[in-house]
């Protein structure tokens, strides 16, 4: 196998954000101390989605404060969304928006720390056309687990996933996924969920499309003020399976890759 490239020329780091004033700015500095020292350039995109705080504003006064050099633009930008649309139309606008030749979308609370993405660059060179964070695998380590009524809810979930929808994938939902630029352009495009079903329909558009896709086990730490509210929320993507297979048959993904 002829080896694929393994690191970026320029990596996207897209993190959505709702109402996420206390977060932003330490996990902005975060991802600028640990990227700043890389053999690659970087830009960070925060999506604003609908925040009724200062989160975007917050985040667009601290890449002004923290330009690389007086002459040069800020390391990142804030796209601003009018209204609250959801998780999945955030990352599917942050992911479209980017301009980097590998995108990586993470949780504006960090649960996975950008530090974990130092894994994935083996899996690229093997030839991964997309790496997934994930909780579930052997070296998986959770340093704070979810509630028990979240817990529950995902041991649900995951058969259903499996059944109706995608298998052979442990975590479809950690919020850490990077992606070479032509996987999430061609997969992102087809993405129609705004809310947090997003993850599955992605790697079940990606598998449909013929991209590769590696797991890997990374840290995790669950966020006890997570927006996610476990009952509605997850109504809501146990219909959110129903309707990702109304549109495999209606053809919504058809569409062989591009050569």
């Amino acid at each position: 196998m002829i080896a694929r490239k393994e690191k970026p020329d320029l990596l996207s780091v897209v993190v959505p954000a709702f109402d996420e004033e206390m977060l932003i700015l330490s996990t902005l500095q975060k991802i600028h101390e640990h990227l700043s020292n890389k053999d690659y350039a970087y830009e960070i995109l925060v999506v604003d989605d609908g925040s009724r705080d200062r989160t975007a504003r917050w985040a667009e006064r601290w890449f002004l404060q923290n330009a690389r050099t007086l002459q040069a633009p800020p390391v990142g930008r804030v796209l601003r969304l009018d209204t609250n649309r959801g998780k999945g139309f955030a990352v599917r606008s942050g992911m479209l928006a980017a301009r980097g030749d590998f995108r990586l979308f993470m949780d504006a609370d960090s649960s996975t720390a950008i530090e974990e993405i130092d894994k994935f660059w083996a899996h690229f060179a093997a030839g991964s056309d997309i790496v997934i964070g994930s909780r579930a695998l052997r070296d998986s380590i959770v340093t704070r687990r979810q509630t028990n009524l979240r817990y529950a809810a995902g041991m649900v979930f995951r058969p259903l996933r499996r059944a109706l929808v995608i298998g052979g994938i442990k975590d479809t939902q950690c919020g850490f996924k990077c992606f070479r630029a032509k996987a999430a352009e061609e997969i992102f495009t087809k993405v129609q969920a705004d809310g947090f079903v997003f993850d599955v329909e992605t790697l079940f558009i990606a598998r449909r499309l013929g991209f590769r896709i590696a797991e890997v086990p990374v840290v995790w730490t669950n966020d006890p003020d997570s927006k996610l509210n476990t009952l509605r929320d997850s109504l809501k993507m146990f219909w959110g399976l129903l309707e990702i297979r109304r549109r495999d048959r209606q053809g919504i993904y058809d569409g062989d890759r591009q050569a």
